[in-house]
C-alpha cells in the first residue's frame, strides 16, 4: 500500500503537536533541576527583591550573562516559576522552525518535519525544554547566526544580513559564556565563506576581513550591556573567565573568593606533571582505560545518562553520530548546498571539541553543534531513501525498500523511549490533577526540601544561615544563605587554619552574624573524617556544646548557635 505525501505530513504535524503537548506537561510542575535552583532563577529572584539588578560577589555565577534570565523574572514577578520552563521551551521550538525552513528549501516539507521532530525529541533537547536553564536559548542564537550567514552569502553578501546574522550571535553571547565559542568560530568563518562564494572578485581578501569587522563587532555591541557591568564590577568584562587577564589585583574581589590557593596549587601540579585536566580527572576518578579516553567523543553519542556525570549528564542519540556520514554519499544539486554541508558539519565538529577540551564533558555543553548534526543528518536519511530507491535490480530495490522506513521508526522509538522514561520520573500527572500539592511535589523530589522550608518559618528574611554542601541551591530559601564547602574554602576552613590556640567556632560565626546552620548530613560527615583529631574535636565540640539541632529530614538538619 502506497501511502500519500499529504497523508504523512499531516501525520508528521500530528506527532509534532503530541510532542509539544508532552513536553509541556512535563514541564508543568515546580522546578527541581539544579542550575535553575543555583542561578537561572534564584539570580532573578534576587533582583526583583532587591528591586533592581546588583553586585552579588558570594554567588559567582550573578555574573554570568543573563538575556534569558531577564526574560524569566516576569513571571516570577508574577508569582509563577513553572512559566521559566515554557520560555526555555520556546526557543526549542524556534530552533526547530530554523531547521524546518532550511531544510524545506534544500529537500521537501516531509524531510524538514522529520528533522524539526528529530530535533526536539533528542533526549538533550528534551530534558532542556522541560528545564529553566538558558542552553536552548543559546542553540537557537547560534543556529540562527549560522543560518543567515548562508543567506548572507546567497543574496549578494548585502550588509543586512550579515548585521541580522552578529546581532543573533551578540544575543548567544549575552545567553551564556558558550556563546564567546560561536563568536570565534563564526567570526573565523566570515572569510573564508566569503572568499569561497567570490572566485573572481580581486578585493575579495581585503573585503572578507572587513565583513568580519563588522560581524563582530555587532555582536560586541549586542552583548556589550554585560561585559560593561562586569567591567563596571571586577574590571574584567567576561568575569570569571580568564580572570588572571584582567582582575584588578584586590583581595576583595570576587574572584579571590572562589578559588582557594592550596587547591590551585595542587591542581596545577597535576595538569602540568600529568597533562590535560580533564582526562586526569577521569583516569583517577573512573579508572578509565587509554582506549575509553580515546573514545570519549563517541562514547558521548552512545553512553550518556542524566545525573551521571561519568555519562556526561545528558543523552544524545546514536543516530546523530551514524547519519551525518550518509549526508556526503551523494553530491548535492548545488554547489553551494554542499558548501553549507561542509561548513555545518566544520562548525558542529569545532564547536563540539573546543567545548570538548576546555569544559567539563557534559552534553548539554556541546548542544549548539546539535541543530548541524540534525540537518546532515536528514541529509543522510534523504540519501540512504534515494540510494534505495535507484537501484537497478528490481528485487533488490524491493528487499531494500523496508529499511528506510525501519530506521525512520527506530529513530524515534529511541527518542519517544527517553520521553516516556521522563514521565514516569517526573510524574506531572499527580500534580496536576491535584493529587498532591506543591508542597508534597517538592517534599518527594528535592531532599532537601522539607528543612528549607522549616528553617524558612525559623528565621527572618535578613538572618543569615551557613549552608554546608548545599551546592548553591538557594531558591526556596527565605534567608540570606551562605553557601560553603568547608573543605575547599570559607569560613569553617579559615577558622580551623588559624594559628590562634582559642579557636573559637562560635564568637567566630556569631561576629559575621550567622546564629544558624543548615548543613547535608554525608557530605559533613565525610569532610569531618578527614580532618586531623585536633581538627576533629574543635567541630566536635562546637556542634555538641554550642549548636542544637532543631530539625532533621532527607538527610539535612537545621541547627541554631546557641546564645
Amino acid at each position: 500500500m502506497i501511502i500519500s505525501k499529504k497523508t504523512i505530513k499531516y501525520c508528521l504535524v500530528l506527532v509534532v503537536i503530541t510532542y509539544i503537548l508532552s513536553v509541556i506537561l512535563l514541564a508543568s510542575v515546580p522546578p527541581t533541576s539544579l542550575d535553575a535552583l543555583i542561578h537561572h532563577l534564584y539570580i532573578p529572584r534576587l533582583y526583583l527583591e532587591h528591586g533592581g539588578i546588583f553586585e552579588i560577589p558570594d554567588l559567582v555565577y550573578s555574573y554570568y550573562p543573563m538575556n534569558l534570565d531577564l526574560l524569566y523574572m516576569i513571571p516570577l514577578f508574577l508569582g509563577n516559576d513553572i512559566i521559566p520552563k515554557y520560555i526555555h521551551f520556546l526557543f526549542a521550538l524556534l530552533t526547530a522552525l530554523l531547521i524546518y525552513r532550511y531544510l524545506k528549501r534544500k529537500t521537501n516539507s516531509i524531510y524538514a518535519l522529520v528533522g524539526a521532530l528529530f530535533f526536539l525529541s533528542i533526549p538533550v533537547i528534551l530534558k532542556l525544554s522541560i528545564t529553566a536553564y538558558v542552553d536552548l536559548g543559546l542553540i537557537f542564537f547560534t543556529t540562527a547566526s549560522l543560518l543567515l550567514l548562508f543567506r548572507w552569502l546567497k543574496n549578494g553578501c548585502t550588509l543586512r544580513h550579515l548585521l541580522l546574522s552578529g546581532i543573533c550571535c551578540g544575543l548567544a553571547v549575552g545567553t551564556k559564556y558558550n556563546g564567546l565559542i560561536s563568536l570565534f568560530l563564526l567570526t573565523s568563518f566570515i572569510p573564508i565563506l566569503f572568499i569561497r562564494s567570490q572566485p573572481g572578485d580581486r578585493q575579495k581578501n581585503r573585503k572578507s576581513l572587513g565583513y568580519a569587522v563588522i560581524f563582530l563587532c555587532t555582536a560586541l555591541f549586542t552583548c556589550s550591556p554585560w561585559l560593561i557591568r562586569n567591567y563596571t564590577w571586577t574590571g574584567n568584562p567576561i568575569f570569571p573567565l580568564y580572570n588572571s587577564l584582567f582582575q584588578k589585583t584586590t583581595s576583595s574581589s570576587p574572584g579571590s573568593k572562589e578559588i582557594h590557593p592550596g587547591r590551585s596549587r595542587e591542581a596545577l601540579k597535576t595538569v602540568i606533571n600529568r597533562g590535560s585536566s580533564v582526562f586526569v580527572y577521569r583516569k583517577f576518578l573512573y579508572q578509565e582505560k587509554w582506549w575509553h579516553t580515546l573514545l570519549l567523543p563517541i562514547r558521548f553519542f552512545f553512553q550518556g545518562q542524566d545525573n551521571n556525570p561519568r555519562y556526561f549528564d545528558g543523552k544524545l542519540t546514536p543516530f546523530l553520530f551514524l547519519l551525518p556520514f550518509f549526508a556526503f554519499t551523494r553530491t548535492s544539486p548545488t554547489k553551494a548546498c554542499q558548501f553549507e554541508k561542509f561548513t555545518l558539519l566544520a562548525f558542529s565538529l569545532l564547536f563540539f571539541f573546543f567545548t570538548f577540551f576546555y569544559e567539563a564533558m557534559r552534553i548539554r555543553y556541546i548542544a549548539c553543534s546539535i541543530p548541524g548534526l540534525v540537518i546532515l543528518s536528514i541529509f543522510g536519511l534523504q540519501n540512504i531513501f534515494l540510494l534505495i530507491k535507484q537501484r537497478s535490480d528490481n528485487q533488490l530495490r524491493m528487499i531494500l525498500r523496508p529499511l528506510g522506513p525501519a530506521l525512520l521508526f527506530l529513530m524515534f522509538a529511541y527518542n519517544t523511549n527517553y520521553l516516556i522514561d521522563q514521565f514516569s520520573i517526573i510524574r506531572p500527572i499527580a500534580f496536576l490533577n491535584g493529587t498532591i500539592s506543591r508542597e508534597q511535589y517538592l517534599n518527594q523530589n528535592l531532599a532537601e526540601y522539607r528543612t528549607i522550608q522549616y528553617a524558612n518559618s525559623q528565621v527572618s528574611v535578613n538572618d543569615k544561615v551557613l549552608c554546608l554542601f548545599l551546592g548553591n541551591r538557594g531558591y526556596y530559601m527565605n534567608f540570606k544563605p551562605v553557601f560553603e564547602k568547608p573543605s575547599q574554602k570559607g569560613v569553617f576552613a579559615r577558622i580551623l587554619k588559624s594559628a590562634k590556640p582559642d579557636k573559637d567556632i562560635k564568637s567566630e560565626l556569631q561576629s559575621m552574624g550567622i546564629n544558624f546552620l543548615l548543613l547535608r548530613e554525608d557530605l559533613t560527615a565525610h569532610w569531618y573524617q578527614r580532618l586531623d583529631t585536633s581538627d576533629q574535636t574543635q567541630i566536635a565540640t562546637f556542634f555538641q556544646q554550642d549548636t542544637k539541632n532543631l530539625f532533621s529530614s532527607g538527610g539535612y538538619s537545621f541547627y541554631r548557635i546557641r546564645e
